[in-house]
């Protein structure tokens, strides 16, 4: 080997060296400061202990509290309609107006009957009591006193008929003015100005009561036992949901019927919703909770708490020093977003509720705000 040679050697092994002595001194002083792993954040929350009610999700459908039909009580010619097809309208309200110039008529020719009895009555009364006095004096006989007797009955009679009659002309006559019955939102017109209408026959409008309004739904007959304890323990509060929109409505369980059909093994039941806002249509489909069975000092805990594995349902118990433990339960059953755990856990003790994930057992985590 030439001294060239020798020497670019060498150089060669004193860089190998002096590369591991450099590596040696990084390494050692990173592995004996290495830094403690950070805590794992996490959200928790704490098992709770009391009375839950189990619910049943059902799809419903809402009624119209009151839904009519309105038609007039006498024929005539319709005149005009007073409402805005859809638009709400109050009790007593106009709706719809008759040709009232042949039933003014009548009126007028019913009062004139009236004026004209009640004169004769007058005359007949005027007459009887003038041969009353003739009679006690002995100047007419006894039956041409009875006859003045008996003209006075006919007149009073008269009058009281024809009386009556004005009575009927005066109900006929209102009655070409159709008005609300109640408070309700009304449908598109049946028929418009111009129409000829007949008593009683004849549609103009239907109108809807929506404030309150029901909604109906079919319950499984093994379910209605629990519905009737829940109805002997007071008020049954049903919740109802409008498709697209999360916001629920809280009603009162009233009518339960008295059979169960037989067909599909259900039985039909129907809360009242008092609807303040309009968000209940007749005929909508909506989505019903009603609760069945209360389970008294249950322990629950967030849903979203419990973990599945191969071994079973487990969650993640944080201690008082911050480190969880993987703790395997006994889950019972599901209530308004409430897991039951029939065994396993106590109430008060922290589980986590986000941020499972990250976690094993002896993990320590930091509680999120």
């Amino acid at each position: 080997m030439t001294p060239k040679k020798f020497l670019l050697v060498l150089a060669v092994l004193a860089l190998v060296a002096v590369g591991v002595r450099f590596a040696w001194h990084h390494d050692a002083p990173a592995s004996e400061g290495k830094p403690a792993a950070r805590a794992v954040p996490v959200q928790v929350a704490a098992a709770r202990q009391g009375s839950l009610d189990l619910s049943l999700n059902l799809v419903g459908r809402a009624e119209a509290w009151s839904s009519v039909a309105l038609r007039a009580q006498v024929s005539g010619q319709l005149e005009s309609l007073a409402f805005q097809p859809g638009s709400r309208v109050k009790k007593g309200q106009l709706l719809a107006r008759l040709d009232t110039r042949l039933l003014q008529a009548r009126l007028d020719q019913a009062r004139g009957a009236v004026a004209r009895d009640r004169a004769q009555l007058d005359k007949a009364e005027a007459d009887s009591q003038r041969y009353a006095d003739m009679l006690a004096k002995g100047y007419v006989s006894k039956a041409d006193f009875d006859t003045y007797q008996a003209n006075l009955a006919v007149a009073q009679a008269t009058l009281q008929g024809d009386r009556a009659a004005q009575e009927l002309a005066q109900a006929n006559l209102d009655y070409a003015r159709i008005v609300a019955p109640f408070d309700g939102v009304t449908g598109a017109p049946l028929v418009w100005p111009g129409a000829q209408v007949s008593a009683q026959d004849t549609d103009i409008v239907v109108l809807n009561q929506v404030q309150p309004i029901r909604v109906a739904f079919s319950l499984p007959e093994a379910s209605l036992g629990a519905v009737r304890a829940a109805l002997a323990r007071g008020p049954v509060t049903v919740r109802a949901t409008v498709p697209g929109d999360p916001r629920s409505l809280a009603g009162t369980l009233q009518f339960v019927d008295n059979a169960v059909d037989h067909t599909t093994g259900t039985i039909v039941l129907k809360a009242r919703f008092d609807n303040p806002d309009l968000r209940l249509t007749p005929g909508q489909f909506v989505q019903v909770i009603l609760p069945t069975t209360r389970i008294e000092s249950a322990v629950s805990v967030p849903v979203i708490a419990l973990q599945s594995s191969s071994r079973g349902s487990f969650v993640f118990v944080v201690g008082a020093d911050n480190t969880v433990a993987q703790r395997y339960v006994t889950p019972g059953p599901v209530a308004a977003g409430q897991q039951v755990i029939a065994k396993g856990l106590n109430a008060g003790e922290r589980v986590v509720t986000e941020g499972q994930m990250l976690l094993v057992d002896g993990t320590k985590v930091h509680v999120a705000s």
